[in-house]
């Protein structure tokens, strides 16, 4: 689907958006490099009765808010036998396990998608509209691809902590509002404790009363780690012609021959790529300038004026490629220059680290 976005700009200005932004280096309307991102607002802990929560607010006055819940739910299970028998086989098959697993994760694998739970909010907009399904829909394919937030969820074989994850944008985007969810739902989960747990393998549920305690969903670092288990996060990349420019606002989205989404998360070998999607620019949407034959203004009285067949105005649009002042792109991007967006975005000291970073600096 296109970008949620208003594109006023004539055909003029946008032939000289496109022709600025394909120049080496590009110059963009805010004057920022390629890898910029823009400036912004964010602090944690803002909402007292959640688990977690964030709030990051753009220049533009775009602001969005995240809070995120935990709840403990009983994991599904099959009843064979009476309930003694399960019992008594559960606990002797935990024994077994905690001797077989005495050296690694316990935890490992056990996750479940269903345990999270996320819903986004546009004011203006219902909840079943394109916009939030495929932004929710991006968000929680990134989320569920980090099989570690999955397993931290896991508290033994009879319960589990279930996640909602609330997103809440407070205006209506002034761009593609994709970037300013992802990141303030990466602020939110970095800010998520969980009470600790007291009780032990398969009993049920017992929790320490002081918050204090509670430990983080994603621990923090330790200065004998060299890279942190992070919640995963979605850049915005765009290509005009070879040129590939990072967070694009909405004028440079207006012109953009290929927009590309990327969700990466770190792990402890570091950055790696969990998904991609291509969106529908919406450059295609816009209206391309009218050569004079095709101009469907009425002329002066006492002149004549020719209309064309369908197939005669199909094949002067074709033929006018390239001499009219703006023509919308089509075809998707190249290889070598997806492959060069991929490259930026998870190399060592790439623009995915360098946004982490940033986001990690925020003080909880």
């Amino acid at each position: 689907m296109a970008p949620y976005t208003t594109i006023p700009l004539s055909p003029a200005e946008l032939s000289y958006l496109h022709t600025s932004l394909s120049q080496t280096p590009p110059i963009r309307p805010d004057g920022r490099s390629p890898t910029q991102f823009r400036p912004l607002v964010a602090e944690t802990d803002i909402l007292p009765s959640t688990n977690g929560s964030a709030r990051i607010c753009f220049p533009d006055g775009t602001e969005a808010i995240v809070g995120v819940k935990a709840e403990v739910e009983r994991s599904k299970q099959e009843n064979n036998g009476s309930t003694s028998e399960v019992h008594l086989k559960r606990d002797r098959r935990m024994e077994q396990q905690n001797e077989d697993m005495e050296d690694r994760d316990a935890n490992e694998g056990k996750g479940r998608e269903g345990w999270v739970e996320l819903a986004i909010e546009i004011p203006g907009m219902r909840d079943d509209d394109a916009l939030p399904i495929f932004l929710s829909a991006m968000l929680t394919e990134a989320l569920l691809a980090d099989q570690g937030l999955k397993d931290a969820l896991y508290i033994n074989t009879r319960f589990h902590w279930r996640l909602y994850i609330d997103i809440l944008l407070l205006s209506l985007p002034l761009s593609y509002p994709l970037p300013l969810l992802s990141q303030t739902t990466h602020l939110a989960l970095l800010s998520t404790r969980l009470p600790a747990l007291v009780s032990e393998q398969d009993e049920d549920p017992l929790f320490n009363d002081d918050w204090e305690a509670s430990t983080y969903l994603y621990p923090k670092s330790n200065p004998s780690q060299t890279a942190q288990r992070k919640p995963p996060i979605t850049l915005l990349v765009m290509a005009v012609g070879e040129t590939i420019l990072f967070d694009p606002s909405a004028d440079e989205l207006a012109v953009a021959d290929a927009v590309v989404a990327l969700s990466v998360t770190q792990s402890t070998a570091g950055l790696k790529l969990i998904a991609l999607r291509t969106i529908d620019p919406p450059s295609r949407l816009t209206s391309g300038g009218i050569p004079n034959a095709l101009n469907t203004t009425p002329v002066a009285a006492g002149a004549q004026q020719t209309a064309l067949s369908s197939n005669e105005a199909l094949k002067l649009r074709e033929n006018d490629q390239g001499r009219s002042v703006w023509r919308p792109p089509r075809g998707g991007v190249k290889r070598v220059v997806l492959s060069r967006m991929i490259k930026a975005v998870v190399e060592e000291d790439g623009v995915g680290g360098e946004v982490m970073q940033g986001l990690a600096n925020v003080e909880t």
